[in-house]
């Protein structure tokens, strides 16, 4: 391990030094009763500098895969703090949390880091071009999780039969929308193709196992932080005056978020716009069709259960988001006016949950 850390920079050993001393540090003010607001701060800081090692592990990957294999394979590690913050959520009964970072989840992916990454990726030129199908597959997927939502909601406000059986009908689409997710997945990856030699990051790569263990071992670490990132979020939102429908849709979501924030705004930095989308596109894809129905299928080994029922306004905003990604990103380009236009709406949708 020492040999294939040799092959790191010096500014990648410290960025690793960091990651490692902000993960213990968020232990150490869990496990010792430090104030709430400070251990909420330090388990942020912690899931962040994870973030930032998923960042440059996935960029190496990049080097030797197509962008298909790597965003799937970053997205799904990128959410496993969001799993696991809806997981300890649930267990600890904040079922207000739990909902609303899930949704939040992708509205700070579909709206906020996409936008960012566009407005970063088009810097140059004024306009971000990459390989349009996955932008087409996620606006279907988008709508086929926007589908189920909406037939709930509208159920619950008819009074319907269906409307007593939330938990069952969730259950169902739940079921229906994991089938999707993995008939897009198997056809996906079979069409990418890996990278040219030639297209490899330059410099200094670091090993593949390497890399790959750096992931893992970064997943792992973002498991633990998000524990204590819950454990200190009731009473940090408590001592702070926000509700728990802000704290979900906007703080807990950024926060879960933080791996997809950092990796696809550096990535579009770089002007890597096809891994840079890819990255950020199966976040949203994931948490629509994947993370949300496994989640709701899950939430059934607790008290509290996790359903597809949503407050009309939530409703309303995800198929309009839905929409706003075909629109914006479903030909293969983006402007920055269009990346400003996502991030504008995000903040309007967080200026509701903070004064609802």
């Amino acid at each position: 391990m020492l040999r294939t850390m040799s092959s790191l920079t010096r500014g990648q050993r410290v960025m690793l030094a960091v990651a490692v001393l902000a993960t213990a540090a968020a232990g150490a003010a869990h496990f010792a009763g430090a104030p709430s607001v400070l251990a909420f701060i330090v388990a942020a800081i912690a899931l962040a500098a994870l973030a930032s090692v998923v960042s440059f592990a996935t960029e190496q990957l990049g080097a030797r895969f197509g962008p298909a294999v790597t965003g799937v394979l970053q997205s799904t590690l990128g959410n496993l703090p969001e799993f696991f913050i809806v997981i300890f959520a649930l267990s600890a009964g904040q079922v207000v949390v739990a909902q609303t970072s899930v949704v939040g989840s992708l509205f700070a992916n579909a709206l906020l880091v996409l936008g960012a990454v566009i407005v970063v990726g088009a810097r140059r030129d004024g306009v971000m071009r990459f390989r349009a199908r996955l932008p087409q597959d996620t606006a279907t997927l988008m709508l086929s999780a926007s589908f189920v939502i909406a037939l709930v909601a509208l159920a619950v406000a008819e009074h319907d039969e269906a409307a007593r059986h939330v938990d069952a009908l969730s259950a169902v689409a739940a079921v229906c929308l994991l089938a999707i997710y993995g008939a897009w997945l198997w056809g996906y990856l079979r069409s990418d193709e890996p990278r040219e030699a030639a297209h490899e990051a330059p410099g200094a790569v670091a090993p593949l196992a390497l890399s790959v263990t750096l992931l893992a071992v970064s997943g792992a670490g973002a498991a633990f932080a998000s524990d204590w990132f819950v454990s200190a979020l009731e009473p940090a939102i408590e001592t702070l005056g926000i509700s728990q429908a802000f704290a979900g849709l906007v703080i807990v979501a950024i926060a879960g978020n933080a791996v997809e924030n950092v990796v696809g705004i550096v990535l579009a930095h770089k002007g890597d716009a096809d891994l840079a989308i890819s990255v950020v596109k199966n976040s949203v894809a994931q948490v629509a069709v994947f993370l949300f129905p496994l989640l709701v299928l899950v939430s059934f080994a607790f008290k509290d259960h996790l359903t597809f029922q949503l407050a009309p306004v939530y409703v309303g905003a995800i198929v309009l988001t839905a929409i706003a990604l075909w629109q914006i990103t479903g030909d293969g380009e983006a402007t920055i006016f269009e990346g400003i236009a996502l991030i504008a709406m995000y903040v309007t949708l967080g200026a509701y949950a903070w004064l609802d």
